[in-house]
């Protein structure tokens, strides 16, 4: 079956950096866009960032652009989202999500992923 596992959470201070992997099995994974999604505490989930399949698109949540950058490795299986200059409003548990759309989309409604993994956990201190 379907496995997304995120990693990478953790513990970092305002203005820090961390990057999260998300690594895929069950799937073609080259032909699935992927997106990364967060919800924080108290609040619905919200679109984070997205890639197509071959990596040449992608699409950013206003709040997060010039700071977050999502790639992936198809070769490894694993999509990145790269995130520095961190806020204490980027508290939240981030998820994974994969799509099997079309080969430059890069979806935002979380409607359109069919798989999803488990969250971690990011907490930013101020």
């Amino acid at each position: 079956q379907v496995q997304l596992v995120e990693s990478g959470g953790g513990l970092v201070q305002a203005g820090g950096s961390l990057r999260l992997s998300c690594a895929a099995s069950g799937l073609t994974f080259s032909r699935y866009a992927m997106g990364w999604f967060r919800q924080a505490p108290g609040k619905e989930r919200e679109f984070v960032a997205a890639i197509s399949w071959s990596g040449g698109n992608t699409d950013y949540a206003d709040s997060v652009k010039g700071r977050f950058s999502i790639s992936r490795d198809n070769s490894k299986n694993t999509v990145f989202l790269q995130m520095n200059s961190l806020k204490s409003e980027d508290t939240a548990v981030y998820y994974c999500a994969a799509t099997h759309t079309y080969s430059l989309a890069t979806p935002s409604a979380e409607n359109g992923y069919d798989y999803w993994g488990q969250g971690t956990p990011i907490t930013v201190s101020s």
